[in-house]
């Protein structure tokens, strides 16, 4: 009992660290997006999609929307774990952290779970600032929340994962540049890919954001590209796989005893 008790007290001491920490500078992390996104309604939803016409049934903007809300929660959930970790073991408090009396567990989901809200915050506001742009309605409330709840999380994971190798912090933009973004663009945010030819179609099949953001977009509108089972069984194993992945390296202390 006296395990479970003081194993909650670390995690939400470290949950509670990381939500204050980006909600101190909220000008930084959590309006920025918003003005980003509010870009993005205007410029391809008004201005661009007003010449597209409808895609799948629906207004360019309504398609759209979907795919820029999940584009800010996988940004944000990525970036908030890999610079708060990465800061930790700059610092050199990591060190301290790592002798407590903590298990590797706490101490995982304690920063996952402060880039999934982070991750969910900046979502909620992107949704919020959307309804000024059009009339957004919900097909499928339970399979909307797991989405981009398992989506959040998968990239929290994945932010820790390249926090824990990063050795400067020019490391920890690398995959947001050249990996991160080129997937989001790639993922059926601004399309769908049955516009492709057949081929790319397939190629466009193993992008896993693909998969996410059309699983979310079916909870939202209610259509898809893809079938919302294999989304649903790609969130699950990449949350599994991430998740042993990043306890495997806590435990070990890759890139923590440098």
């Amino acid at each position: 009992m006296t395990y479970w008790r003081n194993s909650w007290v670390a995690f939400t001491t470290i949950l509670n660290k990381e939500i204050r920490r980006f909600t101190r500078i909220w000008p930084q992390t959590l309006l920025p997006p918003g003005i980003t996104m509010a870009l993005y309604f205007v410029i391809f939803g008004n201005l661009i999609g007003s010449r597209i016409g409808t895609m799948d049934g629906y207004e360019y903007i309504d398609y759209i929307v979907p795919g820029l809300i999940m584009m800010s929660v996988i940004t944000n959930s990525y970036s908030n774990v890999v610079s708060s970790f990465f800061s930790t073991k700059f610092q050199r408090s990591i060190e301290e952290l790592m002798v407590a009396p903590v298990s590797p567990h706490v101490i995982l989901l304690g920063y996952t779970f402060g880039g999934v809200a982070r991750g969910l915050a900046v979502g909620l506001i992107v949704t919020i600032m959307s309804l000024f742009f059009t009339r957004l309605g919900v097909q499928h409330i339970g399979l909307t929340i797991v989405v981009v709840f398992f989506t959040s999380l998968v990239f929290a994971l994945g932010g820790f994962i390249n926090a824990v190798y990063a050795r400067t912090f020019d490391d920890i933009s690398i995959v947001p540049t050249f990996v991160l973004t080129p997937l989001t663009y790639l993922g059926g945010v601004f399309y769908s890919i049955n516009m492709l030819p057949e081929f790319w179609q397939n190629v466009s099949l193993i992008n896993p954001i693909l998969h996410m953001v059309n699983a979310f977009r079916y909870g939202i509108l209610g259509v898809s590209d893809i079938p919302i089972a294999t989304a649903l069984i790609l969130m699950a194993v990449f949350t599994a796989l991430l998740y042993g992945y990043s306890y495997r390296l806590l435990v070990r202390g890759t890139g923590m005893r440098q």
